[in-house]
């Protein structure tokens, strides 16, 4: 459970940033140089850099050198970890919401005799 918590917190940590919510968008589209991904961005690259590894770390992309190119691409087992927390999430809330209305309804029976 605790591995599973670590990975969710760097996972949803990526996220937290607009400019890598940004580059994973670009990255649903297909694999993209480092280079393509930082154009849209106003930031030195070595501070793009940092976006790039926190991603990989995250486990949201993988990449990979061919001669003096690097490529991202986007990792498909974070979307799992995620799909999975709030699959959880919305069990564990639905059944509260469901005990709730059913007091509620209860409730407002046993009033109305």
């Amino acid at each position: 459970m605790a591995q599973y918590s670590q990975n969710l917190d760097g996972v949803f940590q990526a996220l937290a940033d607009p400019t890598r919510r940004a580059v994973l968008g670009r990255l649903g589209q297909g694999p993209a140089s480092i280079s393509e991904l930082a154009r849209p961005f106003d930031m030195a690259l070595p501070s793009f850099m940092k976006h790039i590894h926190l991603l990989e770390g995250s486990g949201w992309i993988r990449t990979h050198k061919t001669g003096r190119v690097r490529t991202c691409v986007i990792e498909r087992t974070s979307f799992d970890v995620v799909e999975s927390w709030l699959a959880e999430q919305q069990r564990l809330w639905q059944g509260r919401t469901d005990r709730l209305e059913a007091f509620v309804t209860n409730y407002e029976e046993g009033e109305q005799k």
